[in-house]
């Protein structure tokens, strides 16, 4: 209770001092109290007996109160209240807060009230009765309101609460069309009229060389649409079979490349291919894949052995390697078994 307040119970709760310094005593109102008992109704002290005063008693007004009497103290404590003196002593006129713990106030609403000690010895006014308060439900927030198709739309961030802005992006990558921000108004309306998000669409991938594009043709691309490559013959597909147009206007990959194949540049020397040591004019057109691994044989400069190199075919290139030395005719045809491919493979310690 704040400094007004309990001035405004003191005042209130006159007859402290005696009525002839203050004059402000009210009627004698027994209608209202409800007190047992008042005293001897009085107008001065020599209304009264030995050691009485006409002293102002509350609702009693002027009686007959012995000054020494008190009132009980300390009261019996309470679970939900707290009191305390505010008064020297506990004696006739003493005032005495009650106070309300936290979360609990009395039935009028407020935490706190004060009581007289009266000339019965009892604290006036009734008991009081703290009881737990009520907190009231928060009020529900005004919005603005967002209908199914905007949420499906739009990725939304910020509040649509009333006097509060938010702002778009498209969830498929689109760019806006309008306003990329809005204001929720106090009526509840959006200042703007909500944006839309802009078609998109992929523009025709490049031209494979030596390949073919399964798709319709178009000049653009709705989102989703998927492409499919095919090489011609004798052509390694390297690289995506399918690409997609994405909601950002991309493709999701590069088109391929279709790989030429390989001839091996060899012809009168075995030479080994996916493992397997052939001669040349065995494999089929004399040619390997696109990415196909090739073992050539060469021989030691100095010892009569032969170690191996690999050459792997890029897009219709296979170059043999440096230390690679093609039979003559006379060599394939007179000495087939001292072909460099056909002798013995020299000790690993051997190569340099």
């Amino acid at each position: 209770m704040d400094g007004a307040l309990l001035l405004l119970s003191l005042w209130a709760l006159t007859g402290a001092v005696s009525p002839q310094v203050s004059g402000s005593c009210p009627e004698r109102l027994l209608g209202e109290e409800r007190r047992r008992t008042c005293p001897r109704p009085c107008k001065t002290d020599g209304d009264c007996g030995n050691k009485r005063q006409c002293l102002c008693d509350g609702q009693c007004g002027l009686s007959c109160v012995a000054p020494g009497r008190s009132c009980p103290w300390p009261l019996p404590p309470n679970e939900n209240s707290v009191a305390r003196l505010l008064s020297p002593t506990h004696s006739f006129s003493a005032l005495l807060e009650v106070r309300c713990k936290p979360g609990f106030t009395l039935p009028n609403g407020l935490d706190a009230t004060i009581r007289r000690c009266q000339g019965d010895r009892q604290w006036s006014g009734d008991e009081p009765i703290c009881t737990e308060s009520q907190s009231p439900e928060p009020a529900a927030a005004q919005t603005c309101p967002l209908s199914e198709e905007v949420t499906s739309t739009f990725s939304i961030q910020g509040d649509a609460t009333v006097g509060t802005s938010i702002s778009y992006s498209c969830l498929s990558g689109a760019d806006i069309v309008g306003s990329s921000e809005n204001f929720c108004q106090d009526n509840r309306t959006w200042q703007y009229p909500h944006p839309i998000c802009k078609n998109v669409y992929c523009q025709p991938p490049p031209e494979v060389k030596e390949g073919y594009v399964v798709a319709v043709q178009k000049t653009e691309y709705e989102v989703g649409f998927d492409i499919h490559f095919l090489c011609k013959k004798n052509f390694l597909l390297d690289g995506p079979m399918k690409i997609t147009c994405q909601s950002n206007g991309s493709w999701s990959a590069s088109p391929p490349h279709c790989r030429a194949r390989c001839l091996i540049p060899a012809e009168r020397s075995r030479v080994v291919i996916g493992g397997v040591k052939r001669w040349p004019f065995d494999v089929t057109d004399a040619m390997v894949p696109h990415g196909e691994n090739v073992t050539f044989y060469c021989k030691h400069p100095r010892k009569q052995c032969s170690f191996i190199e690999t050459q792997t075919c890029f897009d219709g290139k296979l170059q043999p390697p440096n230390c690679y030395l093609e039979p003559t005719w006379l060599q394939y045809k007179l000495f087939p078994h001292r072909l460099v491919s056909e002798i013995e493979a020299c000790d690993p310690g051997d190569v340099e």
